[in-house]
């Protein structure tokens, strides 16, 4: 075998593994585009979950603030009724010791 014979063999097996090489290069940039599709996919999906999370956390905010508001009337209610009952319970007191001093 002569060394032309044997370099030209050895770019001809230089040339199918460039090919072979580039083959799976293919492949792994066909899986990388598949993957980046899912994590985009997964981003987006994220995304609305978290939209909708946050939708229900301000509803929920809205409701808490609403029965704080309802909870707060009724305590004051309540107040104004203690101290007019607190009012009322001496009035009866006094109404009693004049009905007795009578």
């Amino acid at each position: 075998m002569t060394s032309d014979d044997l370099t030209l063999r050895v770019l001809i097996e230089i040339r199918d593994e460039i090919r072979s090489t580039n083959a799976r290069v293919d492949q792994t940039n066909a899986r990388l585009d598949l993957t980046n599709q899912r994590l985009e996919n997964v981003r987006d999906e994220l995304g609305r979950r978290i939209v909708e999370s946050e939708i229900r956390t301000a509803t929920a905010i809205g409701d808490l603030a609403s029965a704080v508001r309802d909870v707060h009337g009724l305590l004051s209610d309540r107040l104004d009724l203690r101290d007019r009952v607190e009012r009322c319970e001496r009035d009866i007191d006094e109404l009693k010791r004049t009905v007795k001093a009578s």
